[in-house]
Formats: C-alpha cells, structure tokens, sequence
C-alpha cells in the first residue's frame, strides 16, 4: 500500500463523480472515466459510492480515495457522515477514506474526534483524508492524525463561506502547509492547470481536480456563460 500511495505524490487526482441527478451518473461510465483519467496521466481517483469504487477498480490500477456522500436530517454533513458509510467503503478498500472533517455537528450529535476513533479502532491500518474547510479544522485534524489533510470544503461551509482558494494568493493552503504535519492534498476551486502548477510548487502532496474535467455540463456551462 505505501507505494502505491507514494505514487500520487506530485501527481494528479481525478475526481470521478456523477450524482444520482446528472446525466453520466453510473457506475460503469466512471469506470470508464477513470480510464480516461488513466490515459491522461492521472496519478489517482476520488470516487463516491462502493459500487463506482468497485467498478473504478476493474478498469484502473491507481490509488482511490473513497468516499460516500449520504444526506441526514439532522446533520449537514454529507461526505462519509457516519460508520454505515465507512463499512460500505471497506467493502471495496479504497486506499484512503475521505470524510468531513469540519466542525459541523454530524449525525445523531457525535463530534469528530469520536468518529475518528471509531474508524481507527476498527480499522487501524486504513488511511484516512481530512475533508476540511478552515485552517483551524486542518490543525485539529492533524493532532487527531488523519493521513490526509484536504482543502477540499474551503468556501462551502458556514464557518469558511468567506474564504476561497484563489490563484494569486492561496493563503489558506499556505498556512495549512506551515502549521501541519501530515500532507496536505489541495482540493476545491483549483479548475486550471496554472492553478493545479502554483498549488504544487507551494508543497501540497498531491492536487485533486474534479469539474473541471469530469463534469461537462458544467464545462459546458461555463463556455455557453462566456457568449452571453
């Protein structure tokens, strides 16, 4: 497993996702996605459900990092909430699982450091990636020893609706990399190569992109945008 996770440093993950909703929602065309993925040269694949994840692992040798997105009524957490979704996910044993890592309060009112434990205490040796969305989040994750540290909420949540991951600047992702200890993976807003290149240099792990390749009703969005 240590190499194969030591592949996606410096290296490009692809986020391959569909929700039930958008028109490529399917397991078998992120499958297929993920090929293409592949053949651009894609170090890795983010990918949602245990049923994409197993079909990602037919059609690709690459590291996955898995997740679940899930809705509940009393919670806004959606990425991997509770240990329902870690169970289904190791099913498939995606190389690292990635879960919420924010402050919110998650599903029948259990904190983070509880679910943490959870996890490990059932499954000491999977690795595990921080979804978070503030510097504050990110440090509270590294104490914790997630493996991961994600920016992947940055500007999605309450408490980081001001912050963004901006071209000229990044600061959050700068502060992060100077406070933690675990990698870093930049993810969130980074929708360009220039983006995906400044991020690097700055010392991320890895950068993951997800819209901007496998969305294309998004992509084409933002192409019919320009001529209005």
């Amino acid at each position: 497993m240590g190499k194969t996770i030591e592949n996606i440093k410096g290296g490009l993950i692809v986020s391959c996702q569909a929700l039930p909703e958008e028109p490529l929602h399917s397991a078998y065309i992120m499958g297929r996605m993920a090929v293409a993925a592949r053949e651009g040269g894609a170090a890795g694949i983010r990918a949602n459900t245990k049923e994409d994840i197993a079909e990602i692992k037919k059609n690709v040798d690459l590291p996955v990092i898995g997740i679940v997105k899930r809705n509940y009524p009393d919670s806004r957490i959606y990425i991997t909430p509770t240990m329902q979704e870690v169970e289904e996910l190791m099913e498939v044993k995606p190389e690292i699982i990635a879960l919420d890592a924010t402050n919110t309060v998650r599903p029948c009112g259990l904190d983070l450091e509880t679910f943490y434990d959870q996890i490990r205490s059932r499954y000491p040796d999977q690795m595990l990636m921080a979804d978070c969305s503030t510097v504050e989040e990110a440090l509270q994750a590294d104490r914790m020893g997630f493996d991961f540290i994600g920016t992947t909420l940055v500007g999605y949540t309450e408490q980081s609706r001001e912050l963004k991951i901006e071209q000229d600047n990044f600061s959050i992702i700068r502060e992060i990399l100077d406070k933690v200890s675990h990698r870093v993976i930049a993810e969130g807003n980074i929708n360009t190569p220039e983006k995906v290149r400044k991020v690097m240099d700055l010392g991320v792990y890895s950068v993951v992109v997800g819209s901007a390749i496998t969305r294309p009703q998004l992509i084409t969005r933002s192409f019919v945008q320009a001529l209005a």
